[in-house]
Parts: C-alpha cells; sequence; structure tokens
C-alpha cells in the first residue's frame, strides 16, 4: 500500500464539525513550525511530539503510513517499542490540541487510519498552499508579461517566509527532503521576483541586491547572469565584464568547467555593444 493515501471521501458527522471548529488554526512551516490560533502559537514543545506534528501537517487531509512515521523519528536506531511509543505520541498530540482548544475533538482531527494516522486540516490551513499559489499566479503572470504584478506576486510569496523551514523541529529523511523541496521553491521565487522586476525596468534598484546575492552565492550562475544584465543596462559595461571574467575564472579553477552557454551569449553581446559604440 502506498506510504500516504489521499482522503478523497467527504467530511460528515463529528469529522466535519472538527474541521469547522479548527479552521481558524493556522500552520507554520515558512520558519519555526507555529500553530496558530488568535495570534498564539500553541505549538508543542516537546521534541518528538512537535517532529510527529510536522510530519502530519505537512501531508494535510491524508494518510501517514506509520512505518514512515518510525522511520523519521528514528531513522537509524528505532526502539524495540516503537510502535507502542508513536501511540503515545499521538495521545500526548492529541492532548496538546484538547488542553489549547484547538478542536472540538481531538480524535476526530488526528484520527487514526490504517494503516497509519491522518491529520484532518485542510491544506489552505497551512502557509505552503498560499505560497505555492503565490508563486504558480507570478509565474503565469510572467508569462503574460504582466512584469510588475508578477514581482507583486513573488514579493507576497517571499514575504511568507520567516526562516529555513521547520527551523525548530528535528528533522529525520522525510522532513529533511520536505525543507530542501521548499528551499528549492523559494529559490525559485527569489530568481523569478529578480527576473520580473528586471523586466520592468528596475535593474538600477536591483544592483545593491544582487552583488551580495552573488557574493553569498559565488558558483550560482544565473545570479551572476542577472547581475551582468542589470549592470548593463545601468551603463556599467565594464562591471559587468568583470563579473563575467571573475566567475569564469572561479568555475576554471574550482570546477574545471566554462560558464554555460547562456551566460556565455551574454558576455558576447556586452562586447558587441561595445564594438558598436567605438
Amino acid at each position: 500500500m502506498d506510504t500516504e493515501t489521499s482522503v478523497t471521501n467527504g467530511v460528515g458527522g463529528a469529522a466535519s464539525r472538527v474541521l469547522m471548529s479548527s479552521r481558524e488554526v493556522q500552520f507554520r512551516v515558512l520558519g519555526p513550525l507555529e500553530v496558530v490560533k488568535d495570534g498564539i502559537d500553541y505549538a508543542p514543545t516537546t521534541p518528538k511530539i512537535l517532529q510527529l506534528l510536522a510530519i502530519l501537517v505537512i501531508r494535510p487531509g491524508k494518510i501517514v503510513h506509520l512505518d514512515s512515521i518510525i522511520r523519521e523519528l528514528w531513522e537509524s536506531e528505532p526502539p524495540r517499542s516503537m510502535r507502542k511509543t508513536v501511540h503515545t505520541y499521538v495521545h500526548h498530540l492529541r492532548r496538546c490540541i484538547e488542553q489549547n482548544e484547538l478542536a472540538r475533538d481531538a480524535e476526530s482531527l488526528v484520527v487514526t487510519r490504517s494503516p497509519g494516522y491522518l491529520f484532518r486540516i485542510d491544506p489552505t490551513q497551512v502557509d505552503v498552499w498560499r505560497f505555492q499559489q503565490l508563486h504558480q499566479q507570478g509565474r503565469e503572470l510572467l508569462r503574460r508579461n504582466d512584469f510588475a504584478e508578477a514581482a507583486s506576486c513573488f514579493r507576497d510569496a517571499l514575504g511568507m517566509w520567516s526562516g529555513a523551514p521547520l527551523a525548530n523541529v528535528q528533522t529525520g529523511p522525510m522532513l529533511s527532503a520536505y525543507s530542501v523541496e521548499l528551499l528549492e521553491q523559494r529559490r525559485s521565487a527569489h530568481h523569478l521576483r529578480i527576473e520580473a522586476e528586471i523586466h520592468a525596468g528596475g535593474h538600477r534598484e536591483l544592483i545593491g541586491e544582487l552583488r551580495s546575492l552573488v557574493a553569498a552565492n559565488p558558483l550560482d550562475e544565473g545570479l551572476h547572469g542577472q547581475l551582468m544584465r542589470v549592470l548593463g543596462r545601468s551603463g556599467r559595461r565594464s562591471d559587468a565584464m568583470a563579473s563575467y571574467r571573475a566567475l569564469r575564472n572561479r568555475l576554471h579553477h574550482e570546477l574545471g568547467v566554462e560558464p554555460c552557454d547562456e551566460l556565455q551569449l551574454l558576455h558576447h553581446e556586452l562586447l558587441s555593444e561595445g564594438d558598436q559604440a567605438s
């Protein structure tokens, strides 16, 4: 059976009531894991309980296999009583939910469902959902050449982040992989935001930010390309070419490779502009 099984059936009865009562609770993973209701964070503080909660939150409305939970909690040396221990952790998580009045019925929120557990929340209650919606909306606007609106979407998406994903959670293989995926999505949103702002004519304003990003990511050819473009469009062609030479030397000495074709083409375009100007 699949590790995670989507729950596609409609929610009825007590489950419907608990879902409605917990809608006001929001879960944040784009930074420390938080369980927010009325502006207060009610996330459990016990490390293993917090880790269990994270496993369930990143798969809203899906059954997470007990074996996957065990691998996440004890990657190398699970205790002999691992299944019983997981049941105990689930019990403590439900108590946390009840004590903080996060749902009317904790057992209908954290559901025992063979072959594991299901966290009956709506994906829209998790901040990742909104981030991904804004990211996708920004991409669509960018494809339509609506650069200012696209940049605004990407800025809103990036503004949802408060730090590294799940920063306060001990992570095993599942949560680590999830965090890496989120960081790549944030990197994409950042790159596309800059791209949109370049097309919208904000090249001069981006020079300082891109210089800082290049210094922090000296082998990132995408960032170097963006820096070269904004420098060139700002009348600083010599600085753009110096940036290319610095990257080329670094790539040659550290990796033994040449810059990608896109950067080489950009460099040739800068050279051609210089020839035309002379």
